[in-house]
């Protein structure tokens, strides 16, 4: 499975912004959004499954929309009320799995794009 992430820019403190990631195939996968800012760790934002199923991070939940078009084998996450902390090297990952579990590790997820970079300026 091949991914495109795509959507990244700068963006003012409240703005939004809305991330792409396009897989050669998507079928019944799970999809999910991590990102990595400079100096930390890798973190889970939020994922989806087939069925529409959602899980979101604490930080970004109410915030940030994930949603799935199938037919376009894309996954979106659209970035509300963007805060500076928010700025980072956006990544998409999918799991083949096709159950919608809690997976909020990287090392649960068999393939990865290349990344977006994210930046909020305050």
């Amino acid at each position: 499975v091949q991914l495109q992430a795509s959507g990244g820019g700068l963006v003012q403190a409240g703005g939004s912004l809305r991330l792409s990631c396009t897989a050669s195939t998507l079928a019944t996968f799970v999809l999910a959004w991590f990102r990595q800012a400079p100096g930390k760790e890798r973190e889970f934002v939020s994922s989806i499954g087939w069925s529409g199923m959602t899980d979101y991070a604490d930080a970004v939940k109410g915030r940030f929309i994930i949603s799935r078009d199938n037919t376009k084998n894309t996954v979106y996450l659209q970035m509300n009320s963007l805060k500076p902390e928010d700025t980072a090297v956006y990544y998409c990952a999918v799991d083949r799995d096709r159950n919608f579990r809690r997976r909020r590790y990287g090392t649960e997820y068999e393939y990865w794009g290349q990344g977006t970079l994210v930046t909020v300026s305050s």
